[in-house]
């Protein structure tokens, strides 16, 4: 056997073990990622399409009856403009979190560290304890009426949660403080990674603080802005954990997610429910869509 042909077989020797080691690697990660997520996606599908009430065996197939009850009932569709509080309350989140990370990086300021992490750490409180501490918070006599009220603004203490004009901007701001500091986050990760010689060339060329973060900063960070709002619109769309612990969806504050999770689990109609989650990705999905005609690779080169 010529020493050719040997290093051939050595090298396929290798070739193989290491498609044996990234195999057996990947596919305790693989099988459950198809156990936990596809497997459920595919069975919501299955279950959009009977009228399973979430605990009986049976499961009778019905067609498309569950989405034409949803499209023609404008009860489904009600509870949409709710979402348009979060969304107005992502863009301010955005704006914020985009502020703080601009100056954490950016400038000399002390204690930066410090900063981040006290702003990151409301991100990583779980969900329903953020509920509970604001349902306190907000209700009357609690804990803001009491700062008010020290600082002699008591006429403008209103009912935060009892107020129907109110109640949605209030869970939208208590969604803002949450969410911020992961934003803020990735904002920071970004600009770091622009070059530092970008910035001194800019100063010797006179150029000021404003004038970085708008011909420097912002431009380098398009797509980081582009998936924001993208998780932005999907997380306004998507809101359940803090309307539901605060008010579980009552005065006004209902999700399409609440009352996804009420027909499933009160009216126990878990096809029904199952349809209009696929409602909700179809919708996530088109959304996704439209800004990647806007923003993507097309939508730039035409601006």
């Amino acid at each position: 056997m010529t020493t050719i042909a040997i290093q051939k077989k050595k090298k396929s020797k290798i070739n193989w073990q290491k498609v044996l080691i990234i195999s057996l690697f990947s596919f305790i990660p693989i099988g459950l990622l198809i156990l936990f997520t596809y497997t459920p996606v595919l069975n919501m599908f299955y279950y959009s399409v009977t009228n399973w009430n979430g605990y009986s065996g049976t499961k009778k197939f019905i067609g498309l009856d569950n989405y034409i009850r949803i499209f023609t009932d404008t009860e489904y569709f009600r509870v949409f403009p709710v979402s348009l509080y979060y969304l107005v309350g992502s863009f301010v989140q955005m704006g914020i979190a985009l502020y703080f990370a601009t100056i954490l990086t950016v400038s000399k300021t002390k204690g930066k560290n410090f900063f981040k992490g006290v702003l990151f750490f409301p991100y990583l409180i779980n969900g329903v304890a953020i509920g509970f501490i604001f349902s306190y918070f907000l209700r009357p006599d609690g804990v803001l009426d009491s700062v008010l009220q020290m600082l002699g603004l008591g006429d403008y203490i209103i009912k935060w949660l009892g107020n129907v004009k109110m109640i949605n901007w209030s869970l939208a701001g208590v969604s803002v403080w949450r969410y911020m500091g992961f934003n803020m986050v990735i904002f920071i990760g970004a600009i770091q990674s622009i070059s530092s010689e970008i910035y001194e060339a800019a100063e010797i060329d006179g150029a000021n603080k404003w004038q970085e973060f708008k011909y420097i900063i912002l431009p380098s960070i398009k797509r980081i802005v582009q998936l924001n709002l993208l998780l932005a619109i999907n997380g306004a769309l998507s809101v359940f954990e803090i309307p539901y612990v605060m008010t579980n969806g009552g005065n006004g504050s209902k999700t399409f997610v609440i009352q996804t999770v009420q027909t499933a689990f009160k009216m126990q109609k878990v096809g029904l429910a199952s349809a209009m989650a696929v409602v909700l990705f179809a919708i996530v999905l088109i959304v996704a869509l439209i800004q990647r005609m806007f923003f993507g690779e097309k939508g730039e080169s035409r601006i």
